[in-house]
């Protein structure tokens, strides 16, 4: 069998600015390719190569920008309709995510009025009422009730909302056990 010899890489002090811009997009390509990621993201894997200048990453993101494979917006609201398709979460832990993945809050809370217009907190909160009650039972006692109303609130539904519905699940008044 023939011995491959491995490609002679250059050094990144050893490339010119053309093949630095190739690399560069090339690689946000493959970035993006692998799964959506906001534009700040997407800024901060390309910086972390040593031999990309941010000159050189602001053009690729700018040329991804018109060719539409960037957009905060789409990525934001794709990603709120996603998460709350996949599992039911309040809006307070998808903005939390979405501040994660570095989406500026005006735009996430566009996404936000979007992807809770479609579908109400209420809905999902039963949706994750009933799951948790499918999963591990009515509550019996009010130590299992409590446990349920951290787990919603985790899930980052309004204080009053988990409170009320979890009132009406467990038919227990949390003011007198408080």
């Amino acid at each position: 069998m023939r011995s491959r010899r491995p490609k002679k890489l250059t050094k990144p002090e050893q490339l010119t600015t053309d093949q630095v811009r190739r690399r560069v997009f090339a690689r946000a390509i493959k970035l993006l390719a692998a799964k959506p990621r906001s534009i700040v993201e997407l800024r901060d894997r390309l910086l972390e190569r040593r031999w990309a200048a941010e000159q050189v990453v602001d053009e690729a993101i700018e040329r991804l920008k018109e060719y539409g494979y960037l957009d905060d917006e789409r990525f934001a609201f794709g990603y709120a309709s996603l998460r709350i398709r996949q599992k039911p979460i309040g809006r307070n832990r998808l903005a939390r995510d979405l501040q994660f993945k570095k989406i500026e809050r005006p735009v996430a809370e566009e996404a936000l009025d979007l992807v809770f217009s479609e579908t109400s907190e209420a809905d999902l909160i039963d949706r994750a009422i009933e799951k948790r009650i499918r999963v591990r039972g009515k509550p019996k006692d009010s130590q299992e009730t409590k446990r349920l109303f951290d787990h919603l609130l985790r899930l980052g539904f309004p204080f009053e909302l988990v409170r009320e519905k979890v009132r009406a699940v467990a038919n227990t008044d949390f003011d007198k056990e408080a």
